[in-house]
């Protein structure tokens, strides 16, 4: 009997390593996905979760094809290139990082920045959040702005633009846009405006400095 026991126990044993971990899943995507998508899902959630990757734009990011109809090859590829946004966003923001400001790194990559200009982004914004201005930068490109031109916008700004003056910067470039002007023509004149304007202010708040003020490198 005792014997009987044992094998019975080491066969649950064997069968269970063999399974491996369970896969959590999502409720939210019952009965939106097939039961293969949503199980390649909820494995890509499981890996994000443990890596310390924010999950809401992953399952947004599901559900949103879902509702469009998008195949399940489609939803799956999706989810898994944000998994892979994701996560080379928090690599290239650093420790410590919130899910909201990878979320916003994700999308500025997508729109064309690259991990070092995120990198850049932080440092020049040291224990501030990052979430508005990687969003700005998303935001310009899809105005028209390339991607290059928006990011050395956004970084240009980063020193001394706090999010309220960031997001009047997208504001009033998209202003100029609807009034005619190029995405490009738009961004340079509200840069120039804006950045005098910042650095005026800058100068008036420091006792003693002038226009020729050494700036950081």
């Amino acid at each position: 009997m005792r014997l009987h026991l044992l094998c019975a126990g080491m066969l649950f044993v064997a069968v269970t390593l063999a399974a491996g971990p369970a896969t959590a899943q999502e409720p939210r995507l019952a009965g939106r996905l097939s039961p293969g998508a949503r199980a390649t899902v909820d494995a890509v959630l499981d890996s994000a979760r443990r890596d310390g990757l924010p999950l809401e734009p992953l399952v947004d990011r599901a559900l949103e094809g879902a509702t469009k109809g998008a195949g399940d090859d489609r939803i799956v590829a999706a989810v898994r290139r944000l998994a892979a946004d994701l996560t080379a966003a928090r690599d290239a923001f650093g420790p410590g990082v919130a899910d909201a400001e990878i979320a916003a790194g994700a999308s500025a990559l997508r729109a064309g920045a690259r991990g070092e200009d995120l990198t850049r982004l932080r440092t020049l914004r040291p224990g501030q959040s990052v979430t508005v201005a990687a969003a700005v930068l998303t935001d310009l490109v899809a105005l028209g702005v390339p991607p290059d031109t928006a990011t050395a916008a956004v970084l240009s700004l980063a020193e001394l633009a706090d999010d309220a003056t960031y997001l009047a910067f997208r504001r009033n470039v998209e202003r100029d846009v609807a009034l005619g002007a190029t995405p490009v023509a738009a961004l340079t004149y509200r840069l120039f405006t804006e950045g005098r304007a910042l650095q005026s202010s800058d100068e008036a708040a420091t006792p003693g400095a002038g226009p020729n003020r050494p700036r950081k490198p």
